[in-house]
Protein backbone atom coordinates (compact mmCIF):
# COMPACT_ATOMS: atom_id res chain seq x y z
CA UNK A 1 0.00 0.00 0.00
CA UNK A 2 1.40 3.56 -0.80
CA UNK A 3 0.31 7.05 -0.04
CA UNK A 4 -0.51 10.31 -1.70
CA UNK A 5 2.87 10.53 -2.60
CA UNK A 6 3.52 6.80 -4.01
CA UNK A 7 5.91 6.38 -1.01
CA UNK A 8 5.06 2.40 0.97
CA UNK A 9 2.63 3.25 3.77
CA UNK A 10 5.39 1.37 6.32
CA UNK A 11 8.37 3.50 5.15
CA UNK A 12 6.36 6.94 5.15
CA UNK A 13 4.69 6.24 8.88
CA UNK A 14 8.88 5.72 9.79
CA UNK A 15 9.47 8.70 8.18
CA UNK A 16 6.54 10.64 10.12
CA UNK A 17 6.82 9.47 13.26
CA UNK A 18 10.58 11.04 13.03
CA UNK A 19 9.35 14.00 12.26
CA UNK A 20 7.05 14.62 14.67
CA UNK A 21 9.54 13.04 17.06
CA UNK A 22 11.91 15.77 16.11
CA UNK A 23 9.41 18.32 16.57
CA UNK A 24 8.69 17.21 20.06
CA UNK A 25 12.26 16.83 21.30
CA UNK A 26 12.93 20.57 19.50
CA UNK A 27 9.73 21.82 21.94
CA UNK A 28 8.22 22.77 18.49
CA UNK A 29 5.39 20.50 19.82
CA UNK A 30 5.33 20.84 23.79
CA UNK A 31 4.07 18.37 26.39
CA UNK A 32 0.23 18.41 26.03
CA UNK A 33 -0.50 19.50 22.87
CA UNK A 34 -3.12 17.83 20.42
CA UNK A 35 -2.19 16.35 17.23
CA UNK A 36 -5.07 16.93 14.42
CA UNK A 37 -4.43 13.86 12.31
CA UNK A 38 -5.96 15.68 8.99
CA UNK A 39 -3.89 18.59 9.69
CA UNK A 40 -0.62 16.91 9.94
CA UNK A 41 -2.10 14.58 6.68
CA UNK A 42 -1.98 18.11 4.84
CA UNK A 43 0.84 19.45 6.29
CA UNK A 44 3.17 16.45 4.94
CA UNK A 45 0.95 16.22 1.77
CA UNK A 46 -0.02 12.03 2.99
CA UNK A 47 -3.17 10.19 3.33
CA UNK A 48 -4.15 9.85 7.09
CA UNK A 49 -2.88 5.90 6.97
CA UNK A 50 0.27 6.12 7.45
CA UNK A 51 -0.05 9.63 10.05
CA UNK A 52 -2.10 7.22 12.11
CA UNK A 53 0.75 4.48 12.09
CA UNK A 54 2.99 7.20 13.34
CA UNK A 55 1.28 7.88 16.19
CA UNK A 56 1.14 4.46 17.04
CA UNK A 57 4.83 4.22 16.83
CA UNK A 58 5.19 7.10 19.09
CA UNK A 59 2.95 6.13 21.40
CA UNK A 60 4.57 2.94 21.78
CA UNK A 61 7.53 5.14 22.32
CA UNK A 62 5.83 7.28 25.06
CA UNK A 63 6.12 10.66 23.18
CA UNK A 64 2.61 10.40 22.33
CA UNK A 65 -1.01 9.35 24.02
CA UNK A 66 -3.54 8.11 22.14
CA UNK A 67 -7.02 7.96 23.64
CA UNK A 68 -9.95 6.18 22.08
CA UNK A 69 -12.60 8.28 19.95
CA UNK A 70 -10.60 11.28 21.52
CA UNK A 71 -7.37 11.82 19.43
CA UNK A 72 -3.66 12.37 19.91
CA UNK A 73 -1.35 14.38 22.58
CA UNK A 74 2.08 14.89 23.42
CA UNK A 75 2.96 12.81 26.47
CA UNK A 76 3.37 14.96 29.51
CA UNK A 77 4.63 13.81 33.08
CA UNK A 78 3.89 14.89 36.41
CA UNK A 79 7.04 15.59 38.77
CA UNK A 80 6.74 11.29 40.12
CA UNK A 81 6.33 10.74 36.76
CA UNK A 82 10.02 12.26 35.62
CA UNK A 83 11.47 11.46 38.95
CA UNK A 84 10.85 7.67 38.58
CA UNK A 85 12.32 8.02 34.52
CA UNK A 86 15.21 9.29 36.20
CA UNK A 87 15.81 6.88 38.62
CA UNK A 88 15.54 4.09 36.38
CA UNK A 89 18.06 5.79 34.45
CA UNK A 90 20.62 5.45 37.36
CA UNK A 91 20.38 2.49 37.69
CA UNK A 92 20.04 1.66 33.72
CA UNK A 93 22.52 4.03 32.01
CA UNK A 94 25.47 2.67 34.08
CA UNK A 95 24.68 -1.01 32.54
CA UNK A 96 24.56 0.53 29.12
CA UNK A 97 28.40 2.36 29.63
CA UNK A 98 29.87 -0.89 30.95
CA UNK A 99 28.53 -2.56 27.78
CA UNK A 100 30.42 0.37 25.85
CA UNK A 101 33.48 1.34 27.73
CA UNK A 102 35.87 -1.43 27.21
CA UNK A 103 35.63 -0.87 24.00
CA UNK A 104 35.93 3.25 23.47
CA UNK A 105 39.20 3.37 21.72
CA UNK A 106 41.97 5.94 22.76
CA UNK A 107 40.67 8.11 19.46
CA UNK A 108 36.56 7.49 20.94
CA UNK A 109 38.01 9.29 24.28
CA UNK A 110 39.56 12.27 22.74
CA UNK A 111 36.19 12.50 20.65
CA UNK A 112 34.46 13.03 24.03
CA UNK A 113 36.84 15.95 25.16
CA UNK A 114 36.57 17.57 21.98
CA UNK A 115 32.62 17.57 22.27
CA UNK A 116 32.81 18.63 25.52
CA UNK A 117 34.87 21.48 24.58
CA UNK A 118 32.34 22.54 22.32
CA UNK A 119 29.60 22.21 25.06
CA UNK A 120 31.42 24.11 27.19
CA UNK A 121 31.42 27.02 24.22
CA UNK A 122 27.61 25.99 23.28
CA UNK A 123 26.08 29.67 23.39
CA UNK A 124 22.29 28.20 23.88
CA UNK A 125 19.68 25.79 25.79
CA UNK A 126 19.16 24.07 22.40
CA UNK A 127 22.98 23.63 21.11
CA UNK A 128 23.87 22.36 25.02
CA UNK A 129 20.79 19.97 24.43
CA UNK A 130 22.25 18.43 20.92
CA UNK A 131 25.72 18.35 22.21
CA UNK A 132 25.21 16.82 25.94
CA UNK A 133 23.10 14.24 24.26
CA UNK A 134 26.18 13.51 21.57
CA UNK A 135 28.39 13.15 24.43
CA UNK A 136 26.50 10.90 26.55
CA UNK A 137 25.11 8.12 23.80
CA UNK A 138 29.10 8.62 22.01
CA UNK A 139 30.14 6.49 25.35
CA UNK A 140 27.74 4.19 24.64
CA UNK A 141 28.75 3.81 20.84
CA UNK A 142 29.96 0.53 20.96
CA UNK A 143 27.11 -1.33 23.46
CA UNK A 144 25.98 -4.50 21.91
CA UNK A 145 22.57 -4.42 24.23
CA UNK A 146 20.19 -3.35 21.68
CA UNK A 147 17.33 -3.39 24.17
CA UNK A 148 18.91 -1.74 27.09
CA UNK A 149 19.92 1.46 24.59
CA UNK A 150 16.15 1.65 23.66
CA UNK A 151 15.19 2.00 27.33
CA UNK A 152 17.57 4.45 27.32
CA UNK A 153 16.87 6.40 24.74
CA UNK A 154 12.96 5.96 25.05
CA UNK A 155 13.55 7.40 28.97
CA UNK A 156 15.81 10.28 27.15
CA UNK A 157 13.35 11.17 24.73
CA UNK A 158 10.20 11.68 26.98
CA UNK A 159 12.03 13.41 29.48
CA UNK A 160 13.62 16.04 27.15
CA UNK A 161 11.25 18.93 27.69
CA UNK A 162 11.78 18.72 31.13
CA UNK A 163 15.39 18.84 30.99
CA UNK A 164 14.89 21.63 28.47
CA UNK A 165 13.06 23.54 30.95
CA UNK A 166 15.28 22.82 33.72
CA UNK A 167 18.39 24.26 32.26
CA UNK A 168 16.67 27.25 30.70
CA UNK A 169 15.54 27.67 34.48
CA UNK A 170 18.75 27.08 36.36
CA UNK A 171 21.20 28.67 33.25
CA UNK A 172 24.87 29.31 33.71
CA UNK A 173 24.88 28.73 37.24
CA UNK A 174 24.95 24.84 36.88
CA UNK A 175 26.62 24.35 33.49
CA UNK A 176 29.72 24.65 35.04
CA UNK A 177 28.93 21.28 37.54
CA UNK A 178 27.75 19.36 34.41
CA UNK A 179 31.22 20.17 32.80
CA UNK A 180 32.88 19.08 35.88
CA UNK A 181 31.14 15.78 35.92
CA UNK A 182 31.49 15.23 31.95
CA UNK A 183 35.46 15.44 32.54
CA UNK A 184 35.07 13.30 35.25
CA UNK A 185 33.84 10.95 33.39
CA UNK A 186 35.64 11.17 30.50
CA UNK A 187 38.99 10.89 32.76
CA UNK A 188 38.02 7.52 34.39
CA UNK A 189 37.46 6.30 30.69
CA UNK A 190 40.25 7.59 29.61
CA UNK A 191 41.97 5.79 33.21
CA UNK A 192 39.90 2.67 31.99
CA UNK A 193 38.55 2.72 35.58
CA UNK A 194 35.28 1.59 34.63
CA UNK A 195 33.45 1.09 37.73
CA UNK A 196 34.61 4.48 38.46
CA UNK A 197 33.13 5.98 35.30
CA UNK A 198 29.88 4.04 35.96
CA UNK A 199 29.39 5.15 39.52
CA UNK A 200 30.17 8.88 37.91
CA UNK A 201 27.85 9.00 35.54
CA UNK A 202 25.07 7.33 38.44
CA UNK A 203 25.86 10.54 40.18
CA UNK A 204 25.25 12.46 37.70
CA UNK A 205 22.02 11.08 36.62
CA UNK A 206 21.05 11.72 40.79
CA UNK A 207 22.07 14.84 40.99
CA UNK A 208 19.93 16.47 38.10
CA UNK A 209 16.46 14.15 39.75
CA UNK A 210 17.45 15.89 43.12
CA UNK A 211 17.30 19.31 41.35
CA UNK A 212 14.15 19.18 39.32
CA UNK A 213 12.46 18.37 42.08
CA UNK A 214 13.24 21.59 43.88
CA UNK A 215 11.06 22.99 40.78
CA UNK A 216 7.90 22.15 40.09
CA UNK A 217 6.81 24.69 37.80
CA UNK A 218 8.46 22.87 35.56
CA UNK A 219 5.92 20.10 35.67
CA UNK A 220 3.21 22.83 34.59
CA UNK A 221 1.84 22.50 31.00
CA UNK A 222 1.11 25.42 29.52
Amino acid sequence: MTGRTGVPAAVASQRIAEEIREQILNGTLPPGTRIIQDELAEQLRTSRLPVREALRILQSRGLVTLRSNQGAWVTSMDMRECELSYKIRERVEPLLLAESAPRLSDDDIAGLARLQDRIEQAPGVEEFLVLDRELHWATYRHHQAEELASIVARLWDTTQHYRRAFTRLTGERRRWIIGSEHRLLIEALRDRDHTSAERILELHIRRTRVELAQHPEVFQVS
